[in-house]
């Protein structure tokens, strides 16, 4: 779905929050699921995730008319669980390091439903692409975007589009100083051992090294929100511009302050599939 822009504080915001499973993740599994061969999607679609990956594996699935099972984060926040079963999908939880151990594995081969990684396929990175032709489209002085970092698939494909067209405009990566994996490995020169401590459950994804090259060619600038920045963030998004924006969707806003004024920018609010309980106590 195109999803709108709205001002706030000399920026405008792409309201990906808006999507029908409150994330960006729909644009890239809708992609993927259309590239597999139609006899291995009937099997039905596999996917890992901490959450808006498995929302959105679920209603693509959903829509195309085959089944889902997702293995998740045994953390995952309550409603991005509830999500997932709403759309009908069949979840397997386990523990961060089990599930990491999984992926690494890659223990999707032995099942018979087609996966779709929720970061690293580059038809996945080619469908977030999507959302950097509609700004391209909808802001035409566009000089700078701001993109919340996790896996690296959404900042993949915003930015190999974006620099396919129009290589000027400078992609700036946003992570939390609670998890700011791809900031400290970018600096060590590969992967570094971090413990996620941050609200921004959905930037939490594992390094991969598929991603590490891709993101030190195409991303521009990062910027790194200290934690109790992010957890005023939420709010103030909230008040003032009627936005309900999740950890990893509320780090671009709260990143905008590190900026000069000036320029043309767009920050991606990335998903608003907030615990209510969290949102309820920052609100407080």
């Amino acid at each position: 779905m195109r999803t709108p822009l709205i001002p706030v504080e000399g920026a405008l915001l792409k309201l990906e929050c808006l999507q029908p499973t409150g994330s960006f993740k729909v644009r890239g599994f809708f992609a993927a699921a259309l590239a597999v061969e139609p006899a291995k999607l009937q099997k039905g679609l596999i996917t890992v995730s901490a959450g808006n990956a498995a929302q959105a594996c679920g209603y693509v699935a959903r829509m195309l008319g085959v089944s889902c099972r997702v293995y998740m984060f045994d953390t995952a926040p309550p409603p991005k669980v509830e999500g997932v079963k709403r759309w009908g999908a069949t979840i397997v939880p386990m523990t961060r390091d089990a599930l990491f151990q999984w992926m690494a594995a890659e223990g999707w081969n032995d099942e018979p439903e087609a996966f779709i990684h929720p970061f690293a396929e580059p038809e996945v990175m080619a469908g977030h692409g999507g959302l950097a032709l509609e700004l391209l489209e909808d802001v035409p002085d566009l000089a700078r975007v701001l993109v919340p970092v996790g896996g690296g698939g959404l900042v993949g494909g915003i930015a190999s589009a974006i620099k396919g067209i129009r290589p000027e405009i400078e992609v700036i990566g946003v992570q939390s100083d609670g998890y700011a994996l791809w900031t400290r490995s970018l600096e060590a020169g590969g992967p570094v051992a971090i413990k996620p401590d941050t609200i921004a459950d959905g930037t939490t994804a594992p390094f991969d090294p598929r991603m590490f090259e891709l993101l030190k060619e195409c991303v521009d600038r990062w910027l790194t929100v200290p934690e109790p920045r992010l957890r005023t963030a939420i709010p103030e998004l909230a008040a003032s511009a009627k936005v309900v924006a999740e950890g990893a969707g509320a780090l671009t806003y709260a990143a905008l302050e590190q900026l000069e004024p000036g320029p043309s920018t767009v920050a991606v609010v990335s998903g608003g599939n907030i615990d209510p309980r969290l949102l309820a106590d920052l609100l407080s």
